[in-house]
């Protein structure tokens, strides 16, 4: 069988749960979609609120605060929200990843320590972070060892890839402006990075396959030859089987791994900003057709909030005082703006006891983009 594009667009919104919405605990819907992009805090709130029924936002301030979906630097050299039982792997097989981007980068460098000098502080600091600390109390911690050194660049290169989390602050999406951090808890890590490697692979499949391996080291930053390796491991054990794409492309997925029918509906849905979905493909036009992907991925890599129209990214969105404008980049059917009404409505209670004004300070690409439509929605 040959899958077709919209094969694939709806089995990443099926294993997304954008199909529909769906009754799961939180820790759950975070293990099923692998990660949620977490620059802005709100953003993995606004991600299930997409892909859960009745969901509460409660229930994710409970897991980001016990634990068990932890909020740290992973794929793509980012923030993530991932379960905590994915953690330990994860971040071995993103390690060597995230230490290769330090070490030409001003931001480390101008403190004038080698990779080893800075690793070493890394058993000490772990102690030391045992309970939450802010930028300034670990900086204090490193001006007592390293003296007159630029602590501040050894702490953005350590907490870029030393096993750290976030630690809960305040605000209204338990991370706010000033970042607390905390020694991940301990999970037993495999030990072993290339059997970690294969597991970031079979759970990216699980969540967003069949993908090439293109798309497969494009979400993680990855090199492909790590990634070619770690398919042909689960290759051999049956973990993973070959499926072709469009125009002769050779895809991965999981054995039994879901694809809807092409023809299945996809309601309306506002994404939001950096949704993983929009991120986690080589050819994003999976989701995001090419003359749209300049509209919503600026030039500084800000990705703004989506409408997704029958799978597709067809516009943007963002929060007024009055309601949410919605902007098209093409005619919109009767029955579709009637779709994504009912959603605003939606969106913008969510949004009154936390934080009616997300993404206020992205505004200015507003000015920028094209438009078809503009519509005042949920008011």
């Amino acid at each position: 069988m040959t899958l077709t594009a919209r094969q694939l667009n709806r089995a990443t919104l099926g294993r997304q749960m954008l199909l529909r919405r769906e009754r799961l605990d939180v820790v759950d819907a975070v293990h099923r979609v692998v990660a949620l992009q977490a620059q802005e805090p709100a953003s993995p709130y606004i991600a299930l609120w997409n892909r859960l029924a009745g969901f509460a936002p409660a229930e994710l301030d409970q897991a980001f605060a016990d634990g068990s979906v932890v909020k740290t630097t992973l794929m793509r050299i980012t923030l993530h929200a991932v379960d905590a039982v994915d953690y330990p792997a994860f971040h071995e097989a993103m390690q060597q990843s995230l230490r290769a981007s330090c070490l030409g980068d001003p931001r480390f460098t101008r403190a004038g320590l080698s990779m080893a000098e800075a690793e070493a502080l890394i058993p000490g600091l772990l102690e030391f972070g045992a309970t939450p600390r802010n930028n300034a109390t670990i900086e204090a911690w490193l001006a007592d060892r390293l003296g007159e050194l630029p602590r501040a660049s050894v702490w953005w290169a350590l907490r870029r890839f030393a096993p750290f989390v976030h630690a809960t602050t305040q605000g209204p999406w338990s991370f706010g402006p000033r970042p607390s951090y905390v020694a991940a808890p301990d999970h037993a890590r495999p030990g072993d990075p290339d059997a970690s490697v294969q597991r970031l692979t079979e759970r990216y499949l699980e969540g967003f396959g069949p993908a090439s391996v293109q798309d497969i080291a494009q979400f993680s930053t990855k090199y492909v030859g790590p990634i070619r390796s770690a398919l042909d491991d689960l290759l051999g054990t049956g973990r993973v089987v070959p499926l072709d794409g469009p125009d002769g492309a050779r895809l991965f997925d999981v054995p039994g791994g879901l694809l809807p029918p092409g023809d299945s509906p996809a309601p309306p849905r506002l994404m939001g900003m950096w949704d993983s979905t929009l991120l986690a493909y080589a050819d994003r036009s999976r989701i995001i057709p090419p003359d749209n992907r300049t509209h919503v991925t600026r030039n500084n890599g800000d990705v703004l909030p989506t409408l997704l129209v029958d799978g597709y990214v067809a516009g943007v969105w963002r929060p007024l005082e009055a309601g949410i404008e919605a902007t098209s980049f093409q005619p919109f059917s009767d029955e579709v703006w009637d779709g994504l009404e009912n959603e605003a409505r939606a969106l913008t209670a969510f949004l009154a006891d936390r934080e009616p004004a997300i993404y206020r300070r992205y505004a200015h690409w507003w000015a920028k983009l094209p438009a078809a439509e503009v519509r005042l929605l949920g008011r």
